[in-house]
């Protein structure tokens, strides 16, 4: 659906608009990860689990990000391949690998912070400083009410 034609009806709807919003959120992520040779948004989640978590199972990173078994295998090889992660059996189940986030893994990770910036920047720059933060903060809030965590557990991110 065109947004500039859409129904006044849909155009008043904070639902709709939130949608719209993230569609353009999305969109710009997608160039910036697209400009540095990344094929997936999923693949920014994906190495800021790594970096938070440590070394995790493959299947364990995957329903943290919420991320099919099969594209996590193939981010992870793409991944690894690039040199920005290792991935090693698991000493303790020989079945399950281990897959961390190397050296140059974090580097790039950096990298993809800044295009996330100014992903982020782009979209939100109608907003002043305090606009940003309280649509942040209700953001957050919704969030968190519709995942079941206590609205103070948001507060600090």
């Amino acid at each position: 659906m065109d947004p500039l034609g859409a129904p006044a009806r849909l155009q008043s709807r904070v639902i709709w608009l939130l949608g719209q919003t993230a569609n353009q959120g999305h969109r710009l992520i997608s160039e910036r990860m697209h400009a540095t040779g990344v094929p997936s948004r999923s693949y920014y989640p994906l190495l800021a689990a790594l970096a938070e978590t440590g070394a995790t199972s493959q299947a364990d990173l995957g329903r943290r990000i919420g991320l099919d078994r099969s594209d996590v295998t193939a981010a992870v090889t793409d991944l690894e391949g690039r040199g920005f992660l290792d991935r090693a059996p698991d000493p303790a189940d020989r079945r399950r690998n281990l897959v961390r986030i190397t050296a140059q893994g974090e580097r790039f990770l950096g990298e993809l912070d800044g295009h996330l910036d100014t992903a982020q920047e782009q979209l939100l720059a109608p907003l002043s400083p305090d606009e940003r933060r309280a649509l942040k903060d209700m953001l957050a809030r919704l969030v968190a009410h519709h995942i079941g965590l206590p609205i103070s557990d948001t507060e600090e991110r």
